[in-house]
């Protein structure tokens, strides 16, 4: 028989006609929306980040009117409250129950690990803002699509910059005692001893302190610096009492320690702390300079790299669906088109190694006062950054994973 689709879509009785005909199923899922979890965290110690993630990537999905390649989207956000148990429950209702396509999340290292076993069993494409290292190396999830940054990526231009164009020598450092504080402390350590430096010591804090004073007690006097790796609103907290302290050490952040959402609550007394990251809002780029005109006029504060970072993962979606003209029904397809995107976005240009981790600029920044507020200005660009630094792959992953007890203290 001759199949006629233009009187077919004309008929009165489309829908019903689709499945007496026996209308392919695949074509009537393209019709249905594409559907986007969001796994972030809206209470406790990381909620500050959490709330920003989903306010990057609704701004996204509003620019685009939720729709991509010509299908509509519908976002579902889900609270992991930062607990990894419910972290992997809920990412299982993000799929089973919301039957979501893919996920953007989760954001901590220890959510990530807790989940992983589920993400390979239920082949979700997941694209996280946690670190969580090993998921994109020894134990690659070949459904991880990672767009911002490992733990310890970051850390590792601002260890060779502190080493080569600060000239510092002994540097003492100070972390949050969960996953992402170890890997973001042992790549420095690594890097920085690497280019010479020595790590005279290393403190790590549980990641609901009440209260740095004890450990800032204990940071030792002959060092030419500190160096933090505090997640969450924890730097702002730490660097806050430091200053109350009256210690002129000077400080280098890592990847979150001063990022816009605590700069934005600090004092004077910021001013010149270095830091690195992936992202600052002061980037002058046109997606970069349209996003942080709409989130400081719908929020009152710049976006830090949470809210980026979700932006981020639209772009990234929106690259992949595009490639797949919107058929993103087949997992195999969907996954491999997520890997292989190659985009300018916010952050910069990107793309994916092998393990489906990003490579791109990180930028060495720099707090100062602009229009009456802080912000980090970039002072310099390290590009196309890849999560083994200058190592070569086969030969990092021989090593042990970063721990609180890897790279080991020589000092």
């Amino acid at each position: 028989m001759t199949f006629n689709r233009r009187k077919f879509v004309k008929s009165a009785g489309a829908t019903a006609a689709a499945s007496v005909l026996g209308f392919p199923a695949i074509v009537r899922a393209q019709a249905q929306p594409i559907r986007i979890g969001l796994l972030t965290i809206k209470t406790g110690a990381l909620a500050s980040g959490g709330i920003d993630m989903e306010r990057g990537l609704v701004i996204f999905l509003k620019e685009k009117n939720y729709t991509l390649s010509g299908r509509k989207v519908e976002l579902v956000v889900a609270d992991s409250g930062g607990v990894p148990a419910q972290a992997r429950t809920k990412m299982q209702e993000l799929v089973e129950r919301e039957r979501v396509q893919a996920v953007v999340g989760p954001l901590a290292a220890f959510e990530a690990l807790a989940m992983d076993d589920y993400i390979r069993t239920a082949q979700i494409p997941t694209l996280p803002v946690a670190g969580a290292e090993d998921m994109t190396q020894r134990k690659a999830n070949p459904w991880f699509v990672r767009a911002t940054s490992t733990s310890a990526q970051c850390s590792y231009p601002i260890a060779d910059y502190a080493a080569k164009n600060l000239k510092y020598k002994r540097i003492a450092a100070i972390a949050d005692d969960f996953a992402y504080g170890h890997e973001l402390l042992g790549g420095f350590h690594k890097v920085f001893e690497d280019a010479g430096g020595t790590l005279v010591q290393k403190l790590f804090s549980p990641l609901n302190a009440p209260d740095y004073g004890s450990y800032i007690a204990q940071l030792k006097s002959d060092i030419d610096a500190v160096f933090l790796g505090f997640a969450g609103g924890n730097g702002f907290r730490f660097f806050k009492q430091y200053n109350e302290y009256g210690l002129k050490t000077p400080v280098l952040g890592g990847m979150t320690a001063f990022d816009e959402v605590a700069v934005r609550n600090m004092g004077d007394y910021a001013l010149g702390a270095i830091s690195s990251c992936w992202y600052t809002a002061q980037l002058d780029n046109p997606i970069n300079k349209r996003f942080v005109a709409t989130y400081f006029k719908e929020n009152g504060y710049d976006p830090g790299q949470y809210a980026s970072g979700t932006y981020l993962y639209g772009e990234v979606l929106a690259a992949a669906i595009g490639a797949l003209k919107g058929k993103i029904e087949d997992k195999n397809a969907f996954i491999k088109a997520l890997r292989a995107v190659r985009v300018d976005t916010l952050r910069g240009p990107i793309k994916f190694d092998e393990y489906g981790n990003v490579v791109g600029n990180i930028y060495i920044r720099k707090v100062e006062k602009k229009d009456g507020r802080l912000v980090n200005t970039n002072i310099q660009t390290y590009p196309d950054v890849s999560q083994f630094w200058t190592y070569d792959p086969k030969e990092f992953m021989k090593q042990p994973a970063y721990s609180r007890d890897w790279p080991p203290m020589k000092a």
